[in-house]
């Protein structure tokens, strides 16, 4: 109870004081928005042979989900209990467009996920506080038929989503599988931490021996260290289901850690707090680094406008008083000058009117000048080293830059000139605020 009024409390602060912010440089908050909504997630992805049903009905407590081994299901599904108030199956079309769920932002990925998404409201006390999704079974590209939608991109916003993920192989496909690769490779290292990434090598029973489960175990360390790109293994649980093993020697010889999985599945929701805060703290420093390059660019930009306003307004000043003294050796006008005019002969507004023209023309020569070559310039100088805005003297901070240069160049193609004078330093100090003081308070009242 205490955890959930902590969750909404750091969701109101967010909303209040960080969302305005991701929606004036254009940054998706809906990643942001969904880890603080709902509750507790553990999503489960491999091949379509690597046990995640069998597991999902052994966690349940009873055969919700198919198995088999061939493709039973190549829908999301999410299983979690709603209570009495949601039907036992809420379809995708539902999901998408109920605002107290976090699957709104899936809309966008068109009808063909929709009709592969759903919810399964189960009565069981265990997942009123928590949901596990299923996914569909991963695929060679060799022998994947078009999805109809990005199922790489789409498993990233899932996996933004979990406070754990379960990437489950069996000994038959020990880390071929391509979709497994480029998941391994790309997706989840850029949607999320390794900390919530477990790996299992499942039905291991179906081993002939020992030594055929060593030489699968072997490929897929083998495999899983091109995969990540490192020498260092993170640990695999070795498992099976006892109640479909058809192994008579599997309790005796094969080994078996499929109680930690589970208790590690369900010690999920313990981290959650801890996960919100942590995409907070990530997405929050996503956005500084671009509000910060903002910010020193838009202070060049008036350092620049100074520059040529002092010169501007030197010679508008030179102008106003000697201009028509100019015209009149040249060309007679105007008749009297303005000087002659102060030194005591006869003075009248029309005086003025040849110095204002000089005036007005000079200064409005000056913007022009600073809006089509001085601006213009100083924004494609910028464009060609964007990093050169912000202090890269970090590891941490160069990764960041990596991450969202390309955010940030976006937004500087379409500034003009009038946006040097927008308040990013104000909305830097916001941010600097929030990270220091808000984000401090929350994480002292997890370690409290």
């Amino acid at each position: 109870m205490l955890a959930a009024k902590l969750q909404t409390e750091i969701q109101n602060k967010v909303n209040k004081k960080i969302a305005p912010l991701f929606s004036k440089y254009n940054l998706d908050f809906s990643g942001l928005e969904s880890s603080m909504k709902w509750k507790p997630i553990v999503l489960i992805i491999g091949n379509y042979s690597s046990g995640k049903s069998t597991l999902i009905n052994e966690i349940i407590g009873t055969n919700v989900q198919r198995t088999g081994q061939a493709p039973t299901d190549d829908a999301f599904t999410v299983i979690t209990s709603e209570g009495s108030h949601r039907p036992e199956e809420v379809p995708g079309s539902t999901l998408i467009n109920d605002d107290q769920l976090p699957f709104v932002k899936f809309k966008k990925y068109g009808e063909k996920l929709t009709s592969h998404l759903c919810l399964k409201n189960i009565n069981s006390p265990k997942f009123a506080d928590m949901a596990i999704i299923d996914s569909p079974g991963m695929l060679d590209a060799t022998t994947e038929k078009d999805r109809g939608y990005d199922y790489m991109e789409v498993l990233g916003e899932f996996a933004k989503m979990a406070d754990l993920i379960v990437l489950m192989f069996d000994p038959h496909k020990a880390g071929t599988i391509k979709e497994t690769y480029s998941a391994i490779r790309n997706t989840l290292p850029e949607k999320s931490g390794e900390d919530r990434i477990i790996f299992v090598m499942s039905r291991i029973d179906e081993c002939d021996n020992i030594s055929d489960l060593v030489r699968s175990y072997g490929t897929l360390c083998w495999n899983m260290s091109q995969m990540t790109g490192r020498k260092d293994i993170p640990h695999i649980y070795l498992t099976y289901s006892p109640d479909v093993t058809s192994s008579i020697k599997a309790s005796d010889l094969w080994p078996q850690e499929r109680t930690e999985l589970i208790e590690k599945i369900f010690a999920a929701p313990g981290l959650r707090l801890n996960h919100i805060l942590e995409d907070i703290d990530r997405q929050v420093n996503e956005l500084q680094i671009v509000c910060e390059a903002l910010a020193e660019f838009t202070q060049r930009g008036r350092k620049l406008f100074r520059k040529i306003g002092k010169v501007t307004v030197g010679l508008a000043a030179g102008l106003f008083c000697f201009g028509d003294v100019l015209t009149n050796s040249l060309i007679s006008l105007p008749r009297q000058t303005l000087i002659s005019s102060l030194r005591g002969e006869a003075f009248s507004i029309t005086n003025l009117i040849v110095p204002l023209i000089f005036l007005c023309g000079t200064l409005t020569i000056g913007l022009l000048v600073f809006k089509n070559f001085g601006f213009k310039g100083l924004l494609k100088k910028t464009l060609s080293n964007s990093g050169d805005l912000v202090q890269l003297d970090n590891e941490y901070r160069r990764n960041l830059w990596n991450k969202m240069a390309g955010a940030t160049n976006k937004i500087l193609q379409n500034i003009n000139a009038r946006d040097i004078w927008q308040a990013h330093s104000s909305n830097l100090n916001k941010i600097h605020h929030f990270l220091d003081e808000d984000l401090k308070k929350y994480y002292d009242k997890l370690r409290s």
